[in-house]
């Protein structure tokens, strides 16, 4: 069992950069392909973006490719989700989330969540 906590949430100007971690507990974290999704009120869940298993492929969501970065740190237990160029549109709470599969857009391929961190982009 794999238990998700995110954190670095908050409010941040538009254009600014913020980096979000989640921290894995479990021994089992490494079977895992870890992926980041969002959600702004009123709508559904968004993909944003995946890294595998050994952290060696990666996959960003047009909305923010090119502006954001998802990693991981296996010896950390730790995934991070770089983001720059932050607009208002990117305005949502952030989740962090464990497949068995790398590079899975849809939210209930998930095995494991992260309650989830706000971030809030102001113009």
């Amino acid at each position: 069992q794999v238990q998700l906590v995110e954190s670095g949430g908050g409010l941040v100007q538009a254009g600014g950069s913020l980096r979000l971690s989640c921290s894995a507990s479990g021994r089992t974290f490494n079977n895992y392909a870890m992926a980041w999704f969002r959600q702004a009120p009123g709508k559904e869940r968004e993909y944003v973006g995946a890294v595998s298993r050994s952290g060696g492929r990666t996959y960003s969501a047009d909305p923010v490719k090119g502006r954001f970065t998802v990693s991981r740190d296996n010896a950390l237990n730790m995934v991070f989700l770089e983001m720059r160029s932050l607009k208002r549109e990117d305005t949502g709470v952030y989740y962090c989330a464990a497949s068995p599969i790398f590079n899975i857009g849809v939210p209930s391929e998930y095995e494991y969540w992260g309650r989830g961190t706000q971030v809030t982009v102001s113009s």
